[in-house]
């Protein structure tokens, strides 16, 4: 079975496992006062659960992070975190209805007396966190927010899990039961200890451990810059070829801006390094690093390893800066091996003389592409299906790994849907921050 599946039908088991939990604690808790209040009971109960999958997802596990993806899952949590706005949505407005008609009273009338009391004040407060968040993550504020702004209002999530938390004990008759209340704070306690230690203690404890700095700063083009980071026992820094870190140079810039950066190399167990372009501000700036700097490393994350590697031969596609990983997965994947470099033109060919070293000792056959599409003689042909197969015959008998822009990804990865290549033999990943 191929790691992503395992952990697919993992991660669906244990999730599937929970909520029938959730409404066996629901069935044997009791009613509510009426029909309405019942049914926001129900709501209010998978309010909470629907919470845990959401924290799950983002609490960057090393065993789900390897075999999913940060990308991934985090797409998931996207979805998720629409479905629970909506859940709560549900349940407020249950309750609202509910005590409406228990107080035959008016709707207003009823959410200024609920809002006199503490428990379902907090409750308000820790709803109206969470569909601001939602808001802010939609695709229309993204693309016009920086991510700054976007991560420090996420950052209330956190308040509105400790107003949830303190609103459902007050209000969780549901959890009178012993073996019930054990379950749920068992798994609330579950659920953020993961989060805190592995979005906040093992990032810490790596950071001291290894103590990582810069060693070199190499210009591979006018606006390609490879970074040499070393640091102390670098050979138990967990990374592999392919997987990306969240770096930070505190003393270059504010600590506060972190970029995503894949491995331009293999681990070495004497020293990491990454190569970023120039497209912003902090990518631009890593040419003027002064050697001996501090760097603060999140991670290694993502899937795009060889661990996914499933059959005895591999394709390896990166077009421009999207390279940086397919170089060092070159030194990790077995078997025959052909290389596909997409490039506008020969001068954007990064780390082109270290391919074709690679290549060499390797065995690998290395194609670089450069031009325009359609264009030359023969014409370049685009990454359809037809042409795909006419570079790659055997095509089908290969795990393909592609790394590239976005228009070039979705290109291969269509060909590659329509020539009918099963799922687990394409490997493609988003490297960004989640």
């Amino acid at each position: 079975m191929r790691p992503a599946l395992k952990a697919e039908l993992v991660l669906a088991g244990a999730v599937v496992a929970h909520l029938v939990v959730v409404e066996t604690i629901f069935v044997t808790g009791g009613s509510g006062r009426n029909g309405l209040l019942t049914m926001a009971k129900l709501f209010g109960l998978h309010v909470a659960a629907v919470m845990m999958v959401q924290l799950v997802l983002v609490a960057r596990l090393p065993w789900l992070d390897r075999r999913l993806g940060m990308d991934r899952l985090t797409a998931w949590h996207r979805w998720v975190g629409i479905a629970l706005a909506w859940t709560i949505a549900c349940h407020a407005t249950f309750v609202l209805l509910g005590f409406a008609r228990l107080a035959d009273a008016t709707v207003p009338d009823t959410f200024l007396s609920l809002a006199g009391v503490t428990a379902s004040l907090l409750g308000m407060g820790a709803a109206g966190i969470v569909v601001v968040v939602v808001l802010v993550s939609t695709r229309y504020a993204r693309r016009r927010l920086p991510y700054e702004v976007f991560r420090y209002v996420h950052l209330l999530l956190y308040v509105a899990i400790g107003l949830a938390l303190v609103h459902q004990s007050l209000e969780g008759t549901s959890f009178d039961a012993p073996l019930a209340g054990a379950y749920w704070w068992t798994m609330w306690v579950l659920v953020i200890g993961s989060l805190l230690v592995f979005r906040a203690v093992v990032p810490i404890r790596r950071n001291l451990r290894h103590r990582f700095r810069v060693a070199e700063v190499v210009p591979e083009s006018e606006d390609v810059v490879s970074v040499h980071v070393t640091g102390r026992d670098l050979d138990r820094f967990p990374a592999r070829a392919g997987q990306f870190c969240i770096w930070r140079f505190p003393g270059h810039f504010g600590w506060w801006q972190a970029n995503p950066f894949s491995l331009s190399a293999a681990p070495d167990g004497k020293s990491l390094r990454l190569t970023a372009k120039a497209v912003g501000g902090t990518s631009a700036g890593l040419r003027h690093v002064p050697v001996g700097s501090r760097v603060l490393v999140e991670g290694p994350y993502g899937a795009f390893t060889a661990l996914h590697q499933g059959t005895p031969a591999t394709l390896l596609i990166a077009g421009g800066i999207g390279v940086t990983p397919i170089r060092a997965l070159l030194e990790e994947v077995t078997g025959e091996t052909i290389v596909i470099y997409r490039v506008s033109s020969a001068l954007d060919a990064v780390l082109l003389p270290e391919l074709e070293t690679l290549a060499a000792q390797l065995g690998a056959d290395l194609r670089v592409v450069a031009g325009r599409t359609g264009t030359g003689e023969p014409p370049i042909p685009p990454f359809d299906a037809h042409s795909l197969v006419a570079m790659v015959p055997d095509i089908h008998e290969r795990d393909v790994y592609v790394c590239g822009p976005p228009p070039m990804t979705e290109a291969v990865v269509t060909g590659l849907r329509e020539l009918g290549l099963p799922r687990g033999q394409v490997h493609f990943e988003r490297f960004g921050l989640g």
